[in-house]
């Protein structure tokens, strides 16, 4: 086939795959077996919708019966259960993809390094008793100070790789970088939520999506200077945000934008690109714990989005576990 004639045949969602990882933004097995991920993102949101379907209602009867299996005082059982339901999925998860799974820390740890490290430790040991080696996971953790700190050790010291989440200040983006986490997810959905929700303007361009400028600017910040973390757009609300960020290291997907994109057949250039991320302006800086503190404090929205994204997914962690129980 020439190549103008495949450009023609080719859906967005392939050229996409071209110029970035495309991962799979669910806990839907049907969805990762319809549009072949590379890798797959959970979250308490996402395994508690998957829970509740009818499909899968073996992994949560496993889980209960481990839980109780181990014993202890009925929270023990249900925070046993609850870990191990994550890892089931997560298991089942990577029979259907070549790459990695990220599997999340309980957001009410978020504000605890120690405990955050105890229970990724955890979770990988779970997944060794399944089978999966370390190489194959990705522990999410929550992008606080802590929670960067927490990355920190468990990279450095354990050789677990992780994926911080919730992340909306260019403070965080950098804080993860100095840290040297294996990956960061910045939230471009929930951006523009806040912008739509506080300011006037109620629509925007993709190219000038708040989202869409937040992720960029990430990008070209650790191209620029060298930083080995993938950047891993995340939580889109359309498909023109995610092509706009045509060409970052990964994308993390909902099976909805992924059938969209299947079916568009529009021609993709890559917007973002190492060349000229190393071209642009930006000045390299460092951020201690007080830094970081104020530069983070300084961006309303993040602040803003952040402290609502840990209490919705420890409000979903707690339903979990309310269905377990």
């Amino acid at each position: 086939v020439s190549p103008v004639k495949r450009q023609k045949m080719e859906s967005a969602l392939d050229q996409l795959k071209h110029h970035t990882t495309v991962v799979a933004d669910t806990g839907d097995f049907n969805a990762i077996d319809e549009y072949k991920p590379l890798d797959a993102t959970t979250n308490p949101s996402l395994i508690l919708a998957a829970a509740q379907m009818p499909a899968y209602q073996k992994l949560v009867d496993d889980a209960v019966a481990y839980g109780k299996k181990l014993g202890g005082s009925e929270e023990e059982q249900i925070k046993n259960a609850s870990d191990k339901l994550f890892v089931l999925f997560g298991a089942e998860i990577l029979k259907r993809i070549p790459g990695r799974v990220s599997t999340e820390v309980d957001a009410r740890l978020s504000f605890d390094k120690e405990g955050m490290i105890q229970r990724a430790r955890r979770l990988i040991d779970l997944y060794k008793e399944a089978g999966v080696g370390k190489d194959r996971i990705l522990i999410k953790l929550s992008s606080t100070w802590e929670g960067i700190q927490a990355g920190r050790v468990l990279e450095a010291e354990y050789g677990i790789h992780c994926n911080m989440t919730l992340l909306f200040s260019f403070a965080q983006a950098v804080a993860c970088a100095e840290a040297g986490v294996t990956l960061i997810s910045p939230f471009v959905g929930r951006i523009l939520d806040w912008y739509v929700a506080n300011g006037d303007k109620k629509t925007y361009e993709p190219s000038e999506d708040p989202g869409v400028k937040s992720v960029t600017k990430i990008y070209n910040y650790y191209k620029k200077f060298g930083y080995k973390t993938i950047v891993m757009g995340a939580s889109f609300r359309n498909t023109g945000q995610v092509k706009a960020l045509t060409g970052c290291d990964y994308l993390t997907i909902s099976p909805k934008l992924l059938a969209e994109l299947s079916k568009e057949h529009v021609k993709l250039t890559p917007t973002l690109s190492v060349k000229e991320a190393q071209a642009c302006d930006l000045e390299k800086i460092h951020l201690d714990e007080k830094a970081f503190r104020w530069h983070h404090n300084e961006d309303q929205m993040a602040v803003e989005k952040l402290s609502d994204g840990i209490r919705r997914f420890a409000a979903d962690a707690v339903k979990l576990e309310r269905m377990l129980k």
